[in-house]
């Protein structure tokens, strides 16, 4: 059964969610069990699967992004705040959403929606890549960027590398639209930048990008428009 966890530390805003959630559930006649958590530490202390956590980032001893990245398990994660700023952490969890407090039951729908649908057609798509004589599938989400590196391209993803037989201008058909050509020598997962300084952009597992001085306005704005579309 599809599992869900809502980790916040403030009881009465807990409870809130809870209903919310189950309310939610019921409109949409979809089977799942709610799990509620006050601290990161219980959650993680929990050592089972989600597949889907709303999670507070404020709070006591280990905060929920700290959290997030101790998880030993992949979850679909919606990050819950009241401050704004706090949306460019979300892409270092991969959050699937970003809600501002106070969350209305429109907005939190909205983010249970598209989360809930989020193994859709866009992005369950994948490229079949041959690593050490074996054949691996490998989903587009998982892919950090992709690089031309010594005449080859190098698929990067959190856990292993791959190498294309192609080039990178047949990658870049063959991929969606979170990936951005930012050089001529690389393509990046948009969804995956954790953060950005002049002519480079770090990608969630702390790897730098280069993005050429022609597309820095260019790379600004998709990141920009990329955030814009996940706080909602």
């Amino acid at each position: 059964m599809f599992s869900i966890a809502i980790c916040e530390d403030e009881i009465y805003l807990l409870e809130e969610l809870r209903k919310k959630t189950e309310a939610y559930l019921k409109t949409r006649h979809f089977p799942a069990e709610i799990h509620t958590f006050t601290s990161g530490e219980d959650l993680l202390k929990e050592q089972r699967p989600f597949d889907l956590i709303l999670l507070d980032l404020v709070l006591p001893g280990i905060n929920g992004l700290e959290a997030a990245k101790r998880l030993s398990y992949s979850s679909r994660i919606i990050i819950i705040t009241s401050y704004r700023e706090y949306a460019v952490d979300a892409f270092e969890v991969d959050a699937v959403h970003f809600l501002l407090k106070p969350v209305t039951e429109e907005r939190l729908y909205q983010a249970m929606d598209r989360a809930v649908n989020r193994s859709g057609q866009a992005d369950d798509r994948s490229l079949a890549l041959v690593k050490s004589g074996n054949t691996h599938i490998l989903p587009i989400r998982d892919i950090l960027y992709c690089e031309v590196f010594d005449h080859r391209v190098c698929i990067h993803t959190a856990g292993d590398d791959y190498e294309y037989s192609g080039t990178l201008d047949m990658l870049e058909k063959k991929l969606d639209g979170r990936f951005f050509r930012c050089h001529r020598s690389y393509l990046i997962n948009m969804s995956c930048v954790a953060a950005q300084e002049k002519g480079t952009a770090m990608v969630s597992n702390g790897d730098r990008v280069l993005i050429s001085r022609r597309k820095q306005s260019e790379f600004m704005q998709r990141l920009l428009d990329h955030l814009k579309n996940e706080v909602i």
